[in-house]
């Protein structure tokens, strides 16, 4: 089960005011009683663990599950659930960011070219990721339906930008996969 761990801070006051008895739902301003976080606690199911301090202001631990079934963070959407057509420009120039491309070229001539060879971005992607050897990337973008025999200007592929052979292997073995 993927989690995701946190600490909450909340500060309740040691004099605590009631919400009005009218409304069982709390209005906005109203101050939580202990009771009433507790017994909220208790009707959470997916919450495991929540540890309640003085009411001066208290640190509970809880674990949060996500996705529909709080299996994984693929189920929920966190990774690999992109599909070729959700990728786009934006997508290209922040992994040219995040990896230090522009640090290292200095200027954005290069992710401008693939950009303007009408090549998908998902497919600049994997040969930017092949490039640098980011075998998690790569997975993901291969999942997303990159294609691996895109060719740049220069005739090159993701293969042939491979960094290494592992790299080249990966990227056929889990098109291999895949087929």
């Amino acid at each position: 089960m993927a989690s995701i761990p946190c600490t909450v801070q909340l500060h309740l006051p040691s004099k605590v005011s009631r919400p009005s008895s009218s409304s069982s739902s709390l209005k906005r301003g109203s101050i939580l009683r202990p009771s009433f976080v507790v017994g909220l606690s208790r009707r959470i199911g997916w919450l495991r663990q929540c540890g309640l301090g003085p009411t001066n202001g208290s640190r509970a631990r809880c674990w949060f599950k996500f996705g529909n079934s709080g299996v994984d963070a693929e189920g929920a959407g966190i990774y690999g659930s992109q599909g070729r057509d959700d990728f786009d420009r934006d997508d290209v120039e922040q992994y040219f960011n995040y990896m230090g491309m522009l640090a290292v070229e200095g200027t954005y001539d290069k992710m401008e070219a693939l950009l303007n060879q009408n090549i998908h971005p998902v497919d600049i992607l994997l040969m930017l990721a092949a490039s640098e050897g980011d075998q998690p990337k790569i997975e993901e973008l291969l999942r997303a339906g990159a294609k691996y025999d895109v060719k740049d200007a220069d005739g090159r592929t993701s293969l042939d930008r491979a960094c290494n052979e592992e790299i080249k292997e990966f990227i056929l073995g889990f098109s291999a996969q895949k087929a």
